[in-house]
């Protein structure tokens, strides 16, 4: 349900959380191995014991079954479409774009497909692509909520925000008991500065999944908007308790860190927010800062040259480097000192600029 992020994960092709359904369809496949053993040429069987498999969240094993059936018939359209199906779930985005391919060719149709297409393309981001067939689902299916929730993606994908908003609605409406969706509008109406709606459904969100650790942060996210950092920074930290990886609220309380002047606090929450997105405003500055304050300066001056890299030319930076390299090259043994394999010592600016302050924070970080 994440693919307009930095680092798409794997969903199945419907709005189903199959968390909860794992022990069944396991279950479901292992009671298939007899027939199967039996009859091994039975495609029928096969595709039955790769979806279940799929659904058991094991895309290897139903890959195997897959391959399997289509070595025994390559003319069933069905086959390529469960192929697709378990590439998608692998992340293998352009051999699954080609099953689908094999599969329309060979007869398969139905809104199912061109929704998997649309899927796939949308997590490539080709959003063009994605919007065109997820148009051709809507158009055999005018009502698939996975149809409307992804094309609302697309578009928060392009920063249309308001028809974003307005697609993911129309998907609420017609499963209006879906956290994806709730969250998805709370996160956007949070960018788009309406954090009285976005606590709306983020709420509703919160009463339907209590362990989603994004929709906790898209609660503190309107606290914060509305000026009470404090319940915010809360629902930050218990945002990180139930899901390590919303990065967004270890950014939040790394900037709340830096207000409050906690370097360490500040270290360890920009550290694992910048393993997670390295573009996030102003984190990499504050971090490599922090470092220095610490004097862990090996690891300050690796931030620093970061820094170097993604501002070509920047003054600051870049005397940064010069005067924390040389800082570095201090502390080593004297054996060490101008051995090139620990030390590379940078040319010092020619001329240094006036400092300027640090850009900034934009209003929402992406």
């Amino acid at each position: 349900m994440t693919a307009c992020s930095n680092e798409p994960s794997e969903r199945p092709d419907t709005l189903v959380d199959l968390a909860t359904v794992q022990s069944g369809p396991r279950v479901q496949a292992e009671e298939l191995n007899g027939a199967i053993a039996r009859e091994p040429r039975n495609t029928a069987l096969l595709a039955r014991r790769a979806s279940l498999l799929l659904a058991a969240g094991q895309p290897q094993a139903a890959l195997r079954d897959v391959a399997a059936a289509l070595e025994i018939d390559d003319s069933d359209g069905s086959l390529y479409f469960l192929q697709a199906r378990v590439l998608r779930a692998l992340g293998q985005l352009p051999t699954a774009l080609a099953a689908a391919r094999q599969a329309a060719q060979r007869g398969f149709s139905g809104p199912e497909l061109p929704l998997l297409v649309g899927e796939t393309q949308l997590a490539s981001r080709n959003y063009t692509a994605a919007l065109d067939n997820l148009d051709r689902t809507l158009r055999l299916d005018p009502d698939q909520p996975a149809a409307l929730f992804y094309k609302g993606l697309a578009y928060a994908a392009i920063a249309d925000t308001s028809t974003a908003v307005q697609y993911l609605q129309d998907a609420l409406a017609r499963d209006p008991r879906q956290p994806e969706i709730l969250h998805q509008l709370a996160f956007l109406l949070n960018a788009w500065r309406m954090p009285t709606d976005a606590a709306r459904f983020a709420a509703l969100g919160m009463r339907l999944d209590t362990t989603s650790g994004l929709l906790k942060y898209d609660y503190g996210r309107q606290l914060e908007l509305q000026g009470r950092p404090d319940s915010a920074l809360w629902y930050y930290r218990q945002a990180l308790v139930l899901d390590s990886t919303v990065y967004r609220a270890d950014y939040r309380l790394g900037l709340a860190a830096a207000r409050e002047r906690k370097p360490a606090a500040l270290i360890q929450h920009f550290q694992r927010a910048l393993r997670r997105n390295p573009r996030l405003p102003q984190a990499r500055a504050l971090l490599a800062e922090a470092l220095e304050s610490q004097n862990r300066l090996p690891e300050a001056l690796v931030q620093f040259r970061r820094l170097v890299a993604e501002n070509p030319g920047n003054q600051h930076w870049t005397y940064k480097v010069w005067k924390t390299a040389d800082r570095v090259q201090a502390q080593l043994p004297d054996s060490l000192r101008t051995s090139p394999r620990y030390y590379r010592r940078p040319a010092a600016p020619t001329r240094l600029l006036p400092i300027s302050p640090l850009p900034p924070l934009r209003p929402e970080a992406r």
